[in-house]
Parts: C-alpha cells; structure tokens; sequence
C-alpha cells in the first residue's frame, strides 16, 4: 500500500523530502510531480524498481529512461555532452525538455535505449523535484506517469492513488500537474530532432514539429 505525503509545491516540507528519498533509497517506487505532468521514478540502481516501473508503463527495453538530474553538471556524468550541445542545454535548463543522448559508460546497460545505447536526461523546473534529486544526491530514473490504455498521462496525485496504491511505494501530492508531458528531443545526430512535442516550446530550437 503506497504511502501518501500532500508536499507545498512550492516550499516543500524538508522531513517529508527525507522521508522520501529514504523510500527511494530503499529500492521504492515512487509517483512524484514535474514541470509537465507527474512521473513515476526509482533508484538507478536498483534492477527490482526498475522491473517494477517497467511493468507500471507496459514498456520494455527499447523505450527510452529519463535520467532527472540537478543540473547540467550531473547530466555530463551520465551522458555524452560537447560543447555544442552543452551550450544548448544550458539555454533551456531547467525545463519541460527530455534529451536523448550518448549514455557514459558508468551507466548500467539494463537503464539504456537496447539498441541505441543511449539514454534520456532532464532537470525538471519544479521545486519539490529539485529538493527530492538534492536530498538524494543522485539522478532518479523515471518514466512519464502515463498508463497503458490512457490518452494522457496522469496529472492528479489522487487519481494516482485510487489506480496505483498497491504499485507504488509513495504518491508525493504537490496538487495536479499538467496533462502534458515534456517535448523529447534527439540530440545523438548532428542536428536536434523532435521526438515528442510537449510542454516544452521547440523556439529556443528553431525546429518545427515532425
């Protein structure tokens, strides 16, 4: 049965934070919120959680992770970032983006793209995002909260509850997010490429939509 913490979404309650990294830490699988819609999320590693997730989402090992950082300093330890590109993450970060880039080797493979050996990366603009990824001190492997079936993924932590309370180790309720998931953007070619338009605008690209 998931645990429930109703967390300010703008100044979160910092016990709460630490109860909840303990949960995360501990192998848990959490619903926690973004700067788009919510996102379920889990220790990097941790192979049951991710297991777990995996089943949640209906997905296998040829869908894309999302490594939820703090910053872009912590992106460059986990992905292949030069010069070009950290210029254009710096633009944009914190934000509803998604960038799909050249995992590092200190990535386990079980969390990469199976053929691609790539991997997703973001720092969310929210604040109780960015207190739990502080208080954990490490990315979060996450997955949009979008359930097998649904047109949209989930944005109200009580609607989560009701559906997932025996999937899930925590339900972090910061009030109701967008029903929009983040704009997805290939950055492994020598020129971006629009995966998933979302929350996020494509100007600071200067892309259009596919």
């Amino acid at each position: 049965m998931a645990q429930y913490f109703s967390i300010h979404p703008t100044h979160p309650q910092a016990r709460l934070i630490r109860r909840a990294a303990d949960i995360l830490r501990s192998g848990g699988l959490i619903a926690y919120p973004t700067d788009s819609c919510y996102a379920l999320g889990c220790p990097i590693d941790d192979a049951r959680a991710l297991a777990r997730l995996r089943r949640v989402r209906d997905i296998g090992p040829k869908h894309h992770l999302t490594l939820m950082c703090r910053d872009l300093s912590e992106i460059s330890a986990y992905a292949v970032v030069d010069d070009a590109r950290f210029k254009l993450l710096k633009r944009v970060i914190p934000g509803s983006y998604t960038f799909i880039l050249r995992a590092r080797r200190v990535v386990p493979r079980r969390l990469m793209h199976e053929r691609h050996k790539t991997i997703g990366v973001r720092v969310p603009g929210h604040a109780v995002a960015h207190s739990l990824l502080d208080e954990l001190n490490e990315p979060i492997l996450s997955a949009t909260l979008s359930l097998p079936g649904d047109p949209r993924p989930l944005s109200d932590p009580q609607e989560i509850r009701a559906r997932l309370e025996r999937q899930l180790d925590l339900v972090i309720d910061a009030g109701p997010c967008s029903e929009e998931p983040s704009t997805v953007i290939d950055l492994t070619q020598e020129s971006p490429l629009v995966v998933r338009v979302g929350r996020g605008s494509l100007e600071p690209f200067q892309l259009e939509p596919v």
